[in-house]
Parts: structure tokens; C-alpha cells; sequence
């Protein structure tokens, strides 16, 4: 059998006396598409944040190809290979997209961005061979036409598209996307299922977190949901929408002989 990429074990979230996320296990398995689904609440970005080292667990496991990672802090994780996007894009505003970019490239760098930038401690041939990485990646989402734009002057979809184009400049292995389609049009969304895709067939492990049915049922390995903090059930997508526990939880109903 595999070995799962990431593996969460027994992870609990207590904020005061609200318990966010309760006791949630779970595995996500390399080269798939695993996402986490839930009603409003459910504790899903609690989960993503204590995956990527935001926030920390309360008690559990994290564990990352065996490892355990729990404590670790966000950017340490982020040096793991864990890369991810936001609910509410995070990007440098005053940059243009190709700065934005250049940044997510900077662990693969010998120098600081920001000294590349202003060309401080001899290191211009590095700041140049940056900037060839970063437009690969705006290459490979198809927005090299905004490359000099500033980040806050971009329509919202293609801020959603420059903020993972930055997250794959760090070469992740594992690439974690809240809602990537929120706030997307039909066409939009259908461009990033494409574009999910093509990042899992670069051998990039997507986890992700999304309200839209349609897309998740789509597109996913494996889907994970939860209700009020808790996993009440996990399985391929014929199988969760199926699930009677799945169904009341979505529509307020008491599931059948629960």
C-alpha cells in the first residue's frame, strides 16, 4: 500500500470552550486530488491552517511522509514542500505580478529577493535567473500577459491565478488550495479545474478545500467531510454523495437509522 503523503491523527482544535476541529483523522495519498468539504463552519480552514503551520494543533498528529510535523512552524513546513493559497487572496499588492511571483521563488534562491531587487551583494545574475523561474509560471498558468501589472489592479480571477502561480514557484510537492474557486464565473472555474489537472500531472498532490459541489464531485480522488468539527465520512466521490450522513448534513436532515 502507499505511503499516505500527509497524515492528520486524532487532530483536535480548541478556541476557549469551542472545539473547532474534534479529534480528525485522515490521509492524503501522493499524486491524487483529496478535498475537504463541510457546511459553513465545519472547521475545514481551521484544518488547512494547522496543516501549514498557522495555527497549531490543541492535541494529534500531523504528519508529513512519516514525519511529524505538528509544532513546526509555518515557513519550516513550507520548506517541507507544503505550499498554499487563501479564502482571501494574500498577494503583495503593490507589486506587479512577476514580483509576486519572484518571491515564492525565493527559497530556491542563493540570495535575498528583496537584495536581488535593489541589487545589493553581487548577486544581479541570480535576480535574473529568478525572474526566467517566475515567468515559467505565469507561462504555465497562461497570465504572462500580466506579468508588469500591479497585483491590486488585477480582476479577482486573475489575482486567484497569480496567487498559485506563487505558490508553485516553491516547488511544492504537496499544493494546498482554499476555495480557489470562490468568487470565480462558470468560465473561470472551468479554466482552473483544467489547470488543477495539469498540476497533478506534474506530480504535484493537491488538498483542497471548496463549497462547490459540482467541481469537488468532478474532480477529486477522494473527498473528506466534516460537520461541526467532526469527519463523518471519507471516500471517493460516488461514495460521499451517497452517504446519508453527507446528505443531512448538507440539507439539515437527520440521516436514515443514524
Amino acid at each position: 500500500m502507499t505511503t499516505p503523503l500527509l497524515e492528520a491523527k486524532l487532530v483536535r482544535k480548541d478556541f476557549g470552550g469551542v472545539t473547532a476541529v474534534d479529534d480528525v483523522s485522515f490521509a492524503i495519498q501522493p499524486q491524487k486530488i483529496t478535498t475537504l468539504i463541510g457546511p459553513n463552519g465545519a472547521g475545514k480552514s481551521t484544518m488547512m491552517n494547522m496543516i501549514s503551520g498557522i495555527i497549531k494543533p490543541t492535541s494529534g498528529q500531523i504528519l508529513w511522509q512519516g514525519k511529524e510535523i505538528t509544532q513546526l512552524s509555518a515557513d519550516a513546513i513550507a520548506r517541507h514542500g507544503i505550499a498554499r493559497t487563501f479564502q482571501n487572496v494574500q498577494l503583495f499588492g503593490n507589486m506587479s505580478a512577476l514580483e509576486n511571483v519572484m518571491v515564492g521563488r525565493h527559497s530556491h534562491s542563493k540570495g535575498n529577493f528583496f537584495t536581488a531587487m535593489t541589487r545589493l551583494g553581487g548577486i544581479a545574475r541570480e535576480e535574473e535567473k529568478v525572474r526566467v523561474d517566475a515567468l515559467r509560471y505565469l507561462e504555465l498558468l497562461g497570465i504572462t500577459a500580466i506579468a508588469d501589472t500591479i497585483a491590486d489592479d488585477l480582476p479577482f480571477g486573475h489575482q486567484r491565478l497569480l496567487e498559485i502561480a506563487r505558490a508553485l514557484a516553491s516547488e511544492p510537492t504537496l499544493l494546498l488550495l482554499d476555495e480557489a474557486a470562490s468568487g470565480l464565473s462558470t468560465h473561470e472555474k472551468q479554466g482552473l479545474v483544467d489547470l488543477i489537472f495539469r498540476i497533478r500531472d506534474t506530480g504535484v498532490t493537491i488538498f483542497m478545500v471548496d463549497h462547490d459541489m459540482e467541481l469537488v464531485m468532478g474532480i477529486s480522488d477522494a473527498v473528506i467531510v466534516l460537520d461541526h468539527g467532526e469527519k463523518i465520512a471519507e471516500g471517493t466521490p460516488t461514495e460521499i454523495q451517497r452517504n446519508p450522513r453527507v446528505i443531512a448534513a448538507y440539507l439539515g436532515e437527520e440521516p436514515v437509522n443514524a
